[in-house]
């Protein structure tokens, strides 16, 4: 899988606050997937109240073997009746419904119960097809139906970014409409990024836009 490198562990204190990103987890043929923390992060997420992934408590400690099993816990069931639903959404080929490391990278690992997410390091090679949710939607408040599903997105490099070195600004119709995730941006900055184009996939809006998921794909 050459589109996806590492995927990293974002945490933040809550909706609408600082993504902090705190731990990484290489694969590789020769010793698997390994998980480890990343002390620039923990130190500031730290400053938020983070103190550790619960299964993971020694900050020090590179952890392997047990670190997908555990992470891999997050995704959805192959046995579930609506797998192939989950699947479709986040445009997954069911050959990878028993790759948890590619499962996870794609899904991002969200659960409702916590504040973490998996974030994968992307490369723009053909046929690259990935799904995320803007960030900095909170700050907006765009209102209902300003957006619809297929809407085609504009992107801008902002590298002078003070939050995010590899910040890239999202917007439709000259509005501005949030900004790619951390480590997801970072694709957009690689040779071949300017290919990439920026699709609206679904929407939750209540009076506003409280989150947007966007397909990004290479564009041939």
């Amino acid at each position: 899988m050459k589109e996806i490198g590492h995927i990293y562990l974002c945490w933040r204190k809550g909706l609408g606050e600082r993504r902090h990103i705190v731990g990484v987890l290489r694969r590789n043929a020769t010793d698997g997937v390994r998980f480890s923390y990343l002390k620039k992060g923990v130190e500031k997420a730290k400053q938020d109240g983070f103190n550790s992934y619960t299964e993971f408590p020694d900050l020090s400690k590179e952890y392997n073997g047990s670190a997908l099993d555990v992470f891999g816990q997050r995704i959805m069931k192959s046995e579930r009746s609506d797998i192939n639903d989950f699947l479709s959404f986040w445009e997954i080929s069911p050959k990878y419904k028993d790759d948890k490391y590619y499962l996870l990278a794609r899904t991002q690992g969200l659960n409702p119960s916590d504040n973490f997410e998996f974030l994968a390091d992307y490369n723009p090679i053909k046929d690259l097809c990935f799904l995320t949710d803007l960030a900095g939607l909170s700050k907006l408040n765009l209102p209902k139906g300003s957006l619809k599903v297929g809407d085609e997105l504009s992107f801008e490099l902002e590298p002078n970014n003070p939050y995010d070195e590899f910040a890239v600004k999202v917007g439709f119709k000259g509005q501005q409409v949030g900004y790619i995730k951390k480590i997801h941006s970072k694709v957009f900055y690689k040779s071949g990024g300017e290919k990439l184009k920026i699709k609206v996939k679904a929407l939750d809006q209540n009076g506003i836009i409280k989150r947007i998921f966007v397909k990004v794909s290479v564009n041939s």
